[in-house]
């Protein structure tokens, strides 16, 4: 199947025939005076030319192909595209015989679609997504617990000067491409990590919009906001096109692109107010002062050491930060302890569970997707594009059309009808205010659907053996958003509003552990079965998500951590036929938690 052939019926088995013309199967009519670097859009006649090898364009646009760094399909397309470059001249440079067509960047290049390379991409992705994994485990749950300290504001701010100092130097490599190569990027990565990257935006703005939703409508909220990303990814290629046809230069994405990220942090910091009051990061700092003292004390040795060794003091307090420093500490939110605390522990480490399922693995198997598609289906920039933008609106429509309408026949239309007894019972009494009671049945079913079709998706692309069968496993898997915002409000109605940062800040480092995690044993997996069977990604992570769907079934309704760490009584019993009672039962969905 050729890229021009769209999603049809077509078998699969067309993916390993490649050009014919050589004895490796990779070129047609091709001679040894083929430039390495091939200036793809300009003519055959200066393919030869020692001037125009692996130079920019006219127009100054860059000629290695970095195209468009926050979309996940050019992203990786250009990285596939260096990293092909990079091998085929290492190939000609050991073999002076070998001869190959020239890599155009951003095109079709069928020759990329080989094992050899494949796993190529998949090792450098590998090393991006590691460095990026473990720095932003060790800052992201620093950034969600001094956010209920410190502000929301703040902290989103610094998480967005990392993105900046990307961007930065992705323009530096795109103006400089014979001396700076697609290696930089891990500098970017360095810095993005270093401040958080995705994961830490991700739990700032999810603590940002539970403080200003009221549980009932937090869900459906924070839909809204992955909505809003999968808008970016379904409309992104399409508008990164028709910039670079109107300003004739892909350099121009990136000035875009690092426009965008200056205008955010302006506008954090002049226009959008501060969810939390003084009040509320005054108490929480209170609360994590007592824990700091609460702190296990230095050995006794250091106390020795402080009196008879040099530097002794110094020593001292280097080795009580040691002591008392735990990469993993933020994990201690999910294990609380005291009396009736066992139901609540079960729900925080099952929502963690299933949440790394669900995000953690999803951000580093989209890389193997695009790159099993191009192998299997040969699929280029446009089917990608096409791909990622189509899955993308499906998800948006879950989120913006199905999740309210949900929320709105289940919770809403019942909440407004206990309101009217309520009133009907006594009508001078004042509304009582919505507060959290942890999860409810409808998140917990919503998540179980989501899950349900996430496993029937992701089966299907085990068996799916043409693009038309790939595609609609996609949608079908698609309505899986359904679980990615139902899991974040469910997480926030566990806790009291002061803790809301602390708690995804952990869900955060399990996010970057999975980051870490995932791409090893994905990556690997698919480059060593991508010859023989290429499916067994696939494989593994349907029986990650089978696992999730399972362990949702042992969370229970309406358990929540009580404002002074208490755990909540359990769930309160029906009410009384007493107008008092049934106003207590009635749930305001206009009033905002203080």
């Amino acid at each position: 199947m050729t890229s021009t052939e769209g999603w049809d019926g077509s078998d699969s088995s067309g993916a390993r025939r490649r050009t014919d013309g050589s004895e490796n199967g990779y070129l047609a009519d091709v001679g040894e005076t083929t430039s390495l670097l091939g200036a793809g859009a300009r003519s055959s006649s200066n393919h030869g030319s020692p001037d125009e090898t692996n130079a920019p364009n006219q127009d100054g646009s860059w000629g290695d192909a970095m195209i468009l760094r926050r979309q996940l399909p050019l992203t990786l397309l250009s990285i596939i595209d260096l990293v092909c470059k990079h091998y085929f001249a290492d190939r000609s440079a050991t073999d002076p015989d070998f001869t190959f067509a020239p890599v155009i960047p951003g095109g079709n290049n069928r020759q990329c679609f080989i094992p050899e390379v494949q796993r190529s991409v998949a090792t450098f992705t590998l090393v991006l997504n590691v460095t990026i994994g473990m720095l932003s485990s060790l800052t992201a749950p620093k950034l969600g617990s001094l956010s209920d300290r410190y502000g929301r504001k703040r902290m989103m701010i610094i998480c967005s000067m990392g993105g900046i100092m990307s961007e930065i130097i992705t323009i530096i490599a795109a103006k400089y491409p014979e001396t700076i190569g697609h290696q930089w990027l891990l500098l970017g990565g360095f810095f993005d990590g270093l401040t958080g990257s995705f994961t830490a935006g991700s739990v700032l703005s999810h603590a940002y919009t539970s403080d200003c939703t009221p549980p009932s409508k937090r869900g459906v909220a924070i839909g809204y906001l992955h909505s809003c990303l999968f808008t970016g990814l379904a409309i992104g290629p399409l508008i990164a096109g028709y910039l670079v046809e109107w300003t004739g230069s892909l350099l121009s994405i990136f000035y875009i692109l690092l426009g965008c990220h200056i205008s955010f942090v302006l506008f954090m910091a002049f226009v959008i107010p501060e969810s939390l009051s003084r009040k509320q990061q005054l108490l929480a700092r209170e609360k994590h002062a007592r824990a700091k003292e609460a702190l296990v004390p230095t050995p006794e040795c250091t106390g020795l050491a402080r009196s008879r060794v040099p530097l002794g003091r110094q020593i001292s307090r280097l080795a009580r930060s040691i002591w008392t420093t735990n990469p993993l500490a933020p994990l201690d939110i999910l294990f609380p302890t005291g009396p009736g605390t066992g139901q609540l522990r079960r729900n925080f480490l099952i929502l963690a569970f299933i949440d790394m399922v669900v995000l953690g693995t999803a951000m580093s198997a989209g890389t193997v997707i695009v790159m099993y598609v191009e192998y299997m289906f040969e699929w280029g920039n446009l089917e990608s594009s096409r791909f990622v933008s189509m899955t993308s609106m499906v998800r948006v429509i879950v989120l913006v059309g199905i999740l309210p309408l949900i929320n709105y026949l289940f919770r809403k239309r019942p909440a407004a009808r206990r309101r009217r007894e309520a009133l009907a019972h006594d009508p001078t009494s004042p509304p009582p205010r919505e507060k959290n009671h942890g999860a409810d049945k409808l998140d917990l079913w919503i998540l179980r659907v989501a899950l349900v079709s996430d496993v029937i998706g992701i089966t299907g692309y085990v068996f799916a053996r043409s693009s038309a069968a790939f595609v609609a496993c996609a949608i079908v898997m698609a309505f899986g958003g359904l679980g990615s915002a139902t899991i974040q409000a469910a997480v926030t109605k566990h806790v009291p509003p002061q803790r809301v940062g602390q708690m995804l800040g952990a869900i955060g480092l399990l996010h970057s552990l999975a980051r870490i995690g995932a791409p090893i044993v994905f990556n690997q997996l698919y480059a060593a079965t991508v010859e023989g069977f290429p499916q067994a990604f696939f494989v593994m992570w349907a029986s990650m998500f089978a696992l999730a769907l399972g362990a949702s079934f042992f969370l229970k309704p309406n358990v929540y951590m009580a404002a002074d760490d208490e755990v909540s009584p359990s769930p309160p019993a029906r009410p009384s036929s007493s107008a008092n009672a049934v106003r207590r039962d009635a749930l305001e969905d206009d009033a905002l938690l203080p």
